[in-house]
């Protein structure tokens, strides 16, 4: 039989076969070895507070320097390196914040660092990762290719492999946050935290249920990274294939072996939400909060907006944003999208007359109910109306679903040739996302 430890991607610190238990004790002391070396962020209650029923928290894990939480366990772990290894240096592949917090901080303590990402990274984190003067290299399609690369590379140099969400230092950091909130907010009910590999789900969980156990901890995916609900539901780690993702810093398609050892008993629930719910909750959260995050860090408001806490009502509740590293061009889209998804932004075409004042009379039209014209392209050629008509595809912007319904009357009443599409009345209102397995033997939040 093959030696385990002659496979490339074999990593003493996540031994498949040697799961390493995380104590609060680790955690205490991750906490007082990095004062002054991390930020200590802010969970101020939010705006949307009232909006939701709740008394909503948000850690604000985006303040770090390289704007997310993963600076914890990367500073944690370096500090915690030999002289030795701290000669040859560190490695690791990331979709992008690990790698970034791993050149900031290794830069800091003057220790080489190579990255390597997937092809497919956010520009923004690639930027990011490059901004200290690291080297980053990009290979393979996704995450496990990049990691199979990076560990062999490793082995090759003598450099350490530091995985983001799996070693045991990294979620001794991650789990700073817990004690944190709990400083921060000591009458907390529960607390909300997005979950890719695990690592920051584990590290807040220990740390949460050993100062206050009956704080409710929950875990939060996406139903396109679902790969720790999959993995509790078959009671193995399995690999999930990624294509790709809103929240790109969850993609993780096999979940750490540390992380899924450590959050067994101590999760109240992993929750799966979709993806149009978190572009939604990035646009209400730039809307009425004045700030920017990323796919990964607003799943939790996305899974409070999608109404999946029911048992939450007017509790005290801190969501995790982990991240604010959104490229542009997913910004944009993900604005876009969570505008359409709430009526504000609608798509159809009509076709007017193609003489003189057409145009100016569907825009009069459009202006008079308030109406903002975003889009109009013509198509004179494919119509099969009459000859002078020319056909109009349209997206306007409206003040949401009843106003969009003022939009379709105005155009039935005065066109008979229009189309549309997809529109669903208050699609809120129907089932968008599902629960994934309870892991707690007597769940609270089930409890009347």
């Amino acid at each position: 039989m093959a030696n385990p430890k002659d496979d490339p991607e074999y990593d003493e610190w996540c031994d498949p076969d040697n799961p390493r238990k995380v104590k609060y004790e680790d955690i205490l002391a991750a906490s007082r070895r990095m004062v002054g070396q991390v930020i200590r962020t802010q969970c101020p209650r939010a705006h949307m507070s009232e909006k939701l029923g709740l008394d909503l928290y948000m850690k604000q894990e985006f303040l770090q320097v390289t704007g997310n939480f993963k600076e914890r366990g990367v500073r944690n772990t370096l500090m915690l390196l030999s002289d030795e290894q701290k000669k040859y240096g560190v490695i690791s592949a990331s979709s992008g914040n690990h790698g970034a917090a791993m050149t900031y901080n290794a830069a800091k303590l003057n220790i080489p660092c190579l990255i390597v990402m997937p092809e497919q990274a956010a520009i923004a984190k690639i930027v990011n990762a490059e901004r200290p003067g690291a080297k980053v290299l990009l290979h393979g399609k996704n995450m496990a290719e990049a990691k199979r690369f990076a560990m062999t590379t490793a082995k090759e140099k003598k450099m350490m492999y530091v995985n983001g969400y799996d070693h045991p230092n990294v979620i001794e950091g991650q789990g700073t946050i817990g004690i944190e909130i709990l400083e921060q907010l000591p009458t907390v009910d529960a607390v909300l935290v997005p979950c890719g590999g695990g690592s920051l789900l584990a590290g807040v969980a220990i740390a949460i249920k050993h100062l206050k156990p009956d704080t409710e901890v929950y875990g939060i995916e996406t139903d396109k990274t679902c790969s720790m609900v999959e993995s509790l539901k078959k009671n193995e780690r399995i690999f999930l294939p990624i294509d790709s993702s809103i929240a790109d810093g969850l993609a993780v398609n096999r979940v750490g072996v540390n992380t899924f050892f450590n959050l067994k008993g101590l999760v109240d629930k992993m929750v799966v939400v979709k993806e149009d719910w978190v572009a939604r909750a990035i646009m209400h959260v730039v809307e009425e909060e004045k700030f920017v995050i990323e796919g990964a860090g607003a799943v939790g408001v996305a899974a409070l907006m999608a109404g999946l806490f029911p048992n939450l009502k007017g509790k005290k509740v801190v969501v995790v944003i982990s991240g604010g590293n959104i490229d542009t061009t997913t910004f944009g889209r993900a604005l876009e999208r969570g505008m359409a998804a709430e009526g504000r932004l609608v798509k159809f075409k009509v076709s007017i007359s193609d003489r003189p004042g057409g145009l100016a009379e569907l825009c009069g039209m459009l202006a008079g109910i308030g109406v903002t014209l975003r889009d109009c392209v013509p198509e004179r050629v494919c119509v099969k109306e009459a000859i002078f008509n020319v056909q109009f595809k349209v997206i306007c912007e409206t003040r949401g679903w009843d106003h969009t319904k003022e939009l379709v009357d105005v155009i039935k009443k005065h066109y008979k040739d229009y189309l549309f599409q997809d529109i669903n009345e208050h699609p809120e209102k129907s089932s968008t996302a599902k629960r994934g397995p309870c892991l707690a033997p007597n769940p609270v939040c089930m409890q009347k």
